[in-house]
């Protein structure tokens, strides 16, 4: 097995660019699939590209909202002890791999976004604690478990489907939790995933004699910045506001209160209302109004890759959509499904769209309606057809570069320093995709 991540650490170290440069690669393979496949003219293709780049704009913002303030409340002081509790129970490196796994895998599920930051956290921790710790591998261990997300509480097309008055309801209804999520099939999936994927990262670690990466020492040793104002000691009217623990709580429970109306109202749970939470949550946690924005100036340094190329993945989407070409693909896979095979085609389908297309909730508006369609014409269970796209988006995030920048971010690691690891990782959590949404397929 070590051999196995040697080779393909080696071949992504060798040949694989960092993550904007494969944003602009896929934008221009975009473009000559659909002049190749879809027989579109260059202007047109120009066009619909350029029109979609800033479509997603307010998607972009609530995703760079969610990172960088899911940042300061996965590194408040409360936090902070918890995990460091957590990572001085720890000292071996196997051990120091499957705890990072679990933390990224558990905060996933709860909530995207979160998970993403706190494993990397996590990892970063026990790098520094755990001698011996493969500091590569421990950082795309902690971003395995974002794979978790397309089976928990925020997997977005599950979450969107079981929404009254979504853009598909028309098409396909209203699809209760309790028949993807929550289902047993899945259910049972997310265990074994659970359990077994902490164990694969384990196995992958050097064993003794052969190289081990440790964390650099200088990494996050810069001085930072006092979070009191330099006049400071309380002596300025500013400084204190800056440093009034007293207006952060009011703000805070003033939030806490809106929350609690929303929902008393009957108000759904959407990002916007999550992004609510996590804001004033911190707010609250951290305690004054300055040390929350010294946390946050540093959270944003994670999201310039995001801010970058979500707009370039928008414009791919729209020469996807434009162009057919998400029906072409989709339809290869249809052609040769059968009812019961359909939702094993659409998780394929899925993993492929998913290189151009890496968000759940963008996947499902341009490959959604295809699926639901075809699920309908051969009566295929809609469930499971809907379920497949979101677990084929998942699954390909392990091998998308869009979604692990927040990790190399924080952990000043380049995407060919883990790739090679996360490769691995995504043949094990296929191989699991796969049987169960064949299972579960030949069940209905």
């Amino acid at each position: 097995m070590n051999r196995l991540a040697n080779f393909f650490t080696e071949l992504m170290r060798k040949y694989l660019p960092d993550p904007f440069v494969f944003a602009i690669g896929l934008t221009l393979l975009s473009v000559v699939l659909a002049m190749a496949v879809e027989g579109q003219g260059l202007g047109a293709i120009t066009r619909e590209w350029g029109k979609g780049f800033w479509s997603l704009l307010a998607f972009t913002t609530q995703m760079a909202v969610i990172l960088a303030m899911g940042y300061v409340l996965a590194t408040a002081p409360v936090t902070e002890r918890l995990l460091d509790r957590i990572v001085g129970a720890v000292h071996k490196p196997h051990t120091a791999i499957i705890v990072a796994t679990l933390v990224g895998a558990i905060g996933s599920y709860l909530n995207w976004g979160f998970g993403l930051v706190i494993g990397g956290i996590v990892a970063k921790k026990l790098a520094r604690r755990v001698q011996g710790v493969h500091y590569p591998l421990i950082i795309a261990s902690a971003y395995s478990g974002f794979t978790m997300y397309g089976l928990g509480l925020s997997a977005s097309i599950p979450v969107l489907i079981a929404t009254p008055g979504h853009p598909l309801a028309g098409q396909m209804g209203v699809i209760p939790l309790s028949e993807t999520i929550f289902s047993p099939p899945m259910l049972i999936l997310s265990a074994v995933i659970l359990v077994t994927l902490p164990l694969l990262n384990a196995w992958l670690h050097p064993k003794a004699g052969q190289k081990v990466v440790e964390v650099d020492p200088a990494i996050d040793q810069a001085a930072k910045a006092p979070v009191s104002d330099e006049d400071g000691e309380g002596r300025t009217l500013a400084s204190r506001l800056n440093n009034s623990r007293i207006l952060s709580l009011l703000i805070g429970l003033l939030g806490v209160a809106y929350v609690a109306f929303h929902i008393a109202d009957g108000g759904s749970l959407d990002l916007n209302l999550i992004n609510f939470v996590i804001l004033f949550l911190g707010i609250i946690l951290l305690g004054t109004p300055a040390a929350y924005v010294a946390k946050l100036n540093e959270g944003i340094k994670t999201i310039s890759g995001i801010i970058l190329q979500y707009p370039f993945y928008a414009g791919i989407m729209a020469i996807m959509a434009g162009s057919g070409l998400v029906n072409t693909i989709s339809q290869v896979f249809v052609d040769v499904a059968t009812p019961s095979t359909l939702p094993f085609w659409g998780l394929l389908s899925s993993f492929v769209i998913n290189f151009f297309a890496p968000s759940g909730g963008g996947h499902w508006v341009i490959q959604g309606p295809f699926m639901i369609e075809a699920a309908k014409e051969i009566g295929s269970p809609i469930n499971q057809t809907a379920m497949s796209v979101m677990l084929g988006n998942a699954w390909n995030d392990l091998v998308q570069p869009f979604w692990i920048l927040p990790a190399l971010a924080l952990s000043k690691l380049k995407l060919r320093d883990v790739m090679g690891y996360t490769v691995i990782m995504m043949v094990w959590v296929g191989i699991l995709h796969i049987a169960t949404v064949w299972i579960w397929g030949h069940m209905a």
